[in-house]
C-alpha cells in the first residue's frame, strides 16, 4: 500500500492512496488511525488527494546516506568505489515534502541533483542480520540528496554541502509493497532527462546497507537510509523544477528558489 503525510485544515495526518476513488475517478487518502509505525485500522474517513498537502512522508530522528553506491557515478566525480559504504548524516531540518521548495543556499554556486531510493524504517532496530533486514523496513519513497558539490569539494566534510536546508526532499509517500532490488530511477530536469539507472547497480543492496548502519547505530521508526544515486548527476539554477520518479514508487516534484 501507499501510506501519505498530509494536511488538511491545519491537521495533519497519515492516510492510504486509493486510487480511483474520490468522485470524478481521482485518487483519495483513506485517513489511518495512530501511525503506520505499528498496527493501524482504516478509519474510514477519505479525502480527495487533490484537497490536500502532502508532507514529507515521514519526519526522520536522522537520515543516513550512503556515498559512491553506483559505480559509475563514482567514477564520474572521479572517485573510486570504496571499500566499506561512505556513510554521512542529513539533519532532519533538511527534510522537505513533495511541491516544497529547495532554497538555492547562499555559500554555493553549484548545486547538483541525486535522484534516490529511500528506505523508511518500520521499527527499532540495531545489530540487524541481513536475513531480517527486510523485517525492518517500513517501504521505500522518492529522494533527492541535494548537494553543494563546491562545498563537498572544498570541504572535508560533507555537512553543510548536504546538510544544508531543504537539501532533502522525500515523497510523495511511502510504498510498502514493492521490490526494491531492481527499480528504475530517474530524475529530470524541467522535463529533460538527467539520470537514468536502476537500483540493481547498486554495489551493495539495500540489505547490506542496513547490516553495516546498524552495527553502529540504532535505527528508529521513521529513519531514513538514502542508497546512493546513479550517473548523471548535474547542476541545478534558480527557477528549475526537478522530479524524481521511481519505477512502482511514484515522483517527487520540487521547484529551487533563491534562498531568502
Amino acid at each position: 500500500m501507499r501510506i501519505a503525510r498530509f494536511s488538511i485544515d491545519g491537521n495533519v495526518a497519515f492516510g492510504v492512496v486509493e486510487e480511483a476513488a474520490a468522485p470524478g475517478g481521482g485518487p483519495v487518502l483513506d485517513i489511518i488511525k495512530g501511525h503506520p509505525f505499528a498496527e493501524f485500522e482504516r478509519s474510514g474517513q477519505k479525502v480527495p488527494l487533490d484537497k490536500v498537502r502532502l508532507l514529507p512522508p515521514v519526519l526522520p530522528n536522522k537520515v543516513v546516506a550512503i556515498g559512491r553506491n553506483y559505480a559509475e557515478h563514482a567514477r564520474e566525480l572521479g572517485n573510486e568505489v570504496p571499500d566499506v559504504p561512505v556513510a554521512f548524516f542529513k539533519p532532519s531540518t533538511s527534510v522537505v515534502g513533495p511541491g516544497d521548495a529547495i532554497a538555492y543556499p547562499s555559500f554555493s554556486q553549484e548545486v547538483h541533483h541525486e535522484a534516490e531510493l529511500a528506505v523508511v524504517i518500520g521499527r527499532m532496530c540495531r545489530e540487524v542480520p541481513r536475513e531480517r533486514a527486510r523485517d525492518v523496513i517500513l517501504g521505500y519513497t522518492c529522494a533527492n540528496d541535494v548537494t553543494a558539490r563546491d562545498v563537498q569539494r572544498r570541504e572535508q566534510q560533507w555537512a553543510r554541502a548536504k546538510g544544508f536546508d531543504t537539501a532533502c526532499p522525500l515523497g510523495p509517500w511511502v510504498e510498502t509493497d514493492v521490490e526494491p532490488s531492481d527499480l528504475a530511477i530517474m530524475c529530470t530536469v524541467n522535463g529533460e532527462q538527467r539520470q537514468l539507472g536502476r537500483t540493481s547497480e547498486m554495489v551493495r543492496s539495500v540489505e547490506d546497507l542496513i547490516v553495516h548502519i546498524t552495527e553502529a547505530m540504532t535505527l528508529l521508526p521513521g529513519d531514513v537510509i538514502l542508497t546512493g544515486t546513479p550517473a548523471g548527476v548535474g547542476p541545478l539554477n534558480v527557477g528549475d523544477e526537478v522530479a524524481v520518479t521511481i519505477e512502482g514508487i511514484g515522483t517527487l516534484t520540487n521547484k529551487v528558489i533563491k534562498r531568502g
